[in-house]
């Protein structure tokens, strides 16, 4: 099983996205699966120009000369698709956008009716068939993870393929400093990379599982305090530099 990963953090692997992406692909790696991981912020992947070339001009290919001509033949060859972004402004990063927007080649040129829906048709050429989300949320509640939701899987439905589930974890902001000083969340992580494992050898990831990656760390009220201190801290920092 080949699986393809981009994390779109700025943070590369330094990020809170990495800390719940880097167990679940290590997950997938322990169940046998080959895993590539690319780091948005060091590719160059231009924004869509939509002039359509790629349909009409060079069917499948875009006029671009960038990082997304080498990562379509490994797009068309994965079985498995992870999109890893923390939650910018209500939906993915930019870079990860620039990425999704870029798959504009492998979709056909005429359209065709699915599932009761007008959807793009799809070339022959690729075979992945599902894809999960990974992803994370400085603030606390789990619905500020619905809009990106909502878009990945409108896009596995364009793709026809199958939205295999998210790894979300919200109160982000707060991971790096429990890590630190040893709080009990290994369970977090554990989760995360079981996870991985259950994706290959079971086709699935449960719910108990990812419920488990998503779970409350603190209460509400005393994560917006700590955050809250912690930004008074180094605007004071600023202040006095």
């Amino acid at each position: 099983m080949t699986i393809l990963a981009f994390n779109g953090s700025p943070k590369t692997d330094k990020g809170n996205t990495a800390r719940i992406l880097t167990p679940f692909l290590e997950g997938l790696k322990e169940a046998g699966a080959e895993v590539e991981l690319f780091y948005t912020k060091k590719l160059k992947i231009n924004p869509c120009q939509g002039e359509s070339n790629c349909w009409f001009k060079h069917p499948g290919r875009c006029w671009q000369d960038d990082d997304m001509n080498k990562l379509l033949p490994k797009i068309r060859e994965a079985d498995i698709l992870v999109f890893a972004s923390p939650v910018y402004c209500d939906g993915a990063t930019g870079p990860m956008k620039n990425l999704i927007d870029r798959f504009l080649p492998i979709l056909a040129t005429c359209y065709t009716m699915r599932d009761g829906h007008t959807r793009v048709g799809i070339t022959d050429d690729y075979r992945f068939k599902k894809v999960v989300l990974v992803s994370t949320c400085g603030l606390w509640e789990m619905d500020n993870f619905d809009p990106l939701l909502v878009h990945m899987k409108a896009f596995c439905r364009n793709l026809a393929s199958e939205f295999a589930g998210a790894l979300l974890r919200p109160h982000a902001a707060i991971l790096q400093a429990m890590v630190q000083t040893g709080a009990p969340i290994d369970d977090v992580f554990d989760s995360a990379r079981r996870a991985g494992r259950q994706l290959v050898m079971e086709g699935r990831m449960s719910a108990e599982t990812l419920e488990t990656v998503s779970r409350e760390l603190i209460p509400r009220d005393r994560y917006i305090n700590e955050v809250n201190a912690w930004v008074t801290q180094e605007q004071s920092k600023i202040k006095a530099s």
